[in-house]
């Protein structure tokens, strides 16, 4: 179980771009995201082999395309509790607060994409303590 991509953007309801390494920042969420702040989605995390799944139905995207934060390996996000706390590098905390979400709307990741597996396959989280990831990090679910 590792960290494989780690992405930003500036903006809501846009794909994020790629970053080898980011800080987290303690009830806020990725130094430089648009979805960091004071609730409950402040990181957004997704299970690479959705990914791979997706681009095997045909779609082609690829990490932060989907607009998630932290693209990992090795675990189904879906299947967790919320509650659940998860150790990303040696320093970083999260607390899973939702598992999916509703889209009212199809965004830009939805006509880029042709799909979108956030709202089925997407993890949200808040930070519980802060830190810097980096690519290849491990991740412990405690």
């Amino acid at each position: 179980m590792k960290i494989v991509s780690i992405a930003v953007s500036r903006k809501k309801g846009t794909p994020k771009t790629p970053v080898e390494e980011a800080y987290l920042f303690k009830e806020h969420g990725l130094e430089g995201d648009a979805h960091a702040g004071p609730w409950h989605r402040q990181v957004s995390l997704l299970a690479s082999e959705s990914i791979d799944q997706a681009n095997a139905q045909g779609l082609n995207v690829g990490f932060g395309d989907f607009a998630e934060n932290i693209a990992t390996v090795g675990i189904d996000w879906k299947t967790l509790p919320i509650g659940t706390r998860v150790r990303l590098g040696t320093q970083v905390l999260l607390e899973i607060t939702q598992i999916g979400k509703e889209c009212l709307n199809r965004c830009a990741i939805y006509y880029k994409a042709g799909d979108c597996i956030m709202p089925r396959e997407g993890v949200f989280a808040r930070v519980i303590e802060e830190g810097p990831i980096r690519c290849g990090d491990p991740i412990e679910i405690l």
